[in-house]
């Protein structure tokens, strides 16, 4: 079912405590942060950065924005005031901020993808070579506190989607191998290697770029992945297997993020048509961690 439509490439939805929605518009003509109205039927930019890609709200509506034109972490609040927070890692430059989520601790993590923008897509368009290039992507842990970033993982081959689970492991995926990864958490600090968990890819066969993207958990404890290239919502249970997978509409969707409480909804961004899609999966999300921080 449709939500919206009329958006230049979404991806990144975060859902508001007055049930609005937050997402990016990623396209050239936009390049923006939109606020869109509960019914999805209002829209108001409030702000250009860019080419926006990843989002995650803390706990006092602080918008923090994962930004790829001039890789960086931006600080956004709605009144559209925004500045960078963060662009580099011990001198290290950010190549390709791509997602975003808060820890239980309040600490947030941010994938980069390994590449810049431009290089893998050189106006605008992808390069016929993409899958020979070098690629080292990313995985950072940043105290917001303090500004203080580590990296905890690198050598990934377009690093995409980061969620954390209901057994408070932080999992992230791989777009160009369909793998979604792992790593224990505990106590505010990852404490293991990256561990294999599923993939989501239908089969081996495939033209053009195809891999996963924004994932949630739901409150039944499944992986919803969007799988861009795909067009689905691939659905991975506890042990990594697929369960199910939920077509979209476009055959590009971006991420996802799931509707209010007691509606068992799921909102899809999807780049091919412009749109939010809706289904109805059954099951409400697993709570997102808002950042609750100290020195604020």
């Amino acid at each position: 079912m449709l939500f919206t439509k009329g958006l230049s490439m979404p991806e990144g939805p975060v859902l508001l405590a007055d049930k609005s929605w937050v997402v990016v518009e990623m396209g050239p003509d936009r390049g923006c942060v939109t606020h869109i109205s509960a019914d999805g039927k209002t829209k108001a930019v409030i702000a250009v950065t860019g080419r926006p890609n990843g989002l995650a709200v803390d706990d006092v509506g602080v918008i923090w924005v994962a930004e790829t034109n001039t890789p960086s972490l931006l600080r956004l609040i709605m009144d559209g005031q925004k500045e960078v927070y963060l662009n580099a890692c011990d001198g290290e430059e950010f190549l390709f901020p791509n997602d975003l989520v808060f820890g239980p601790h309040g600490e947030l993590y941010m994938t980069d993808s390994g590449i810049r923008f431009k290089d893998i897509f050189p106006g605008g368009k992808l390069r016929p070579d993409y899958m020979d290039l070098r690629l080292d992507g990313r995985v950072y842990r940043i105290d917001l506190d303090m500004k203080e970033i580590e990296k905890i993982d690198a050598g990934l081959r377009f690093t995409n989607g980061i969620v954390f689970g209901p057994d408070d492991y932080l999992y992230v995926n791989e777009t160009f191998t369909g793998m979604v990864y792992r790593y224990r958490w505990e106590n505010g600090r990852i404490t293991g290697g990256r561990e294999e968990f599923g993939n989501v890819f239908e089969s081996q066969v495939f033209e053009g770029l195809r891999g996963p993207d924004g994932m949630k958990f739901g409150a039944d404890g499944n992986l919803y992945v969007t799988v861009y290239g795909q067009g689905d919502v691939t659905v991975l249970g506890k042990d990594g297997e697929v369960v199910r997978r939920i077509k979209t509409e476009g055959r590009k969707p971006t991420n996802c993020a799931f509707g209010p409480a007691g509606s068992n909804k799921l909102y899809v961004t999807e780049v091919e048509l412009g749109t939010m899609e809706m289904f109805d999966v059954g099951t409400d999300g697993f709570p997102l961690y808002t950042g609750l921080r100290r020195g604020r």
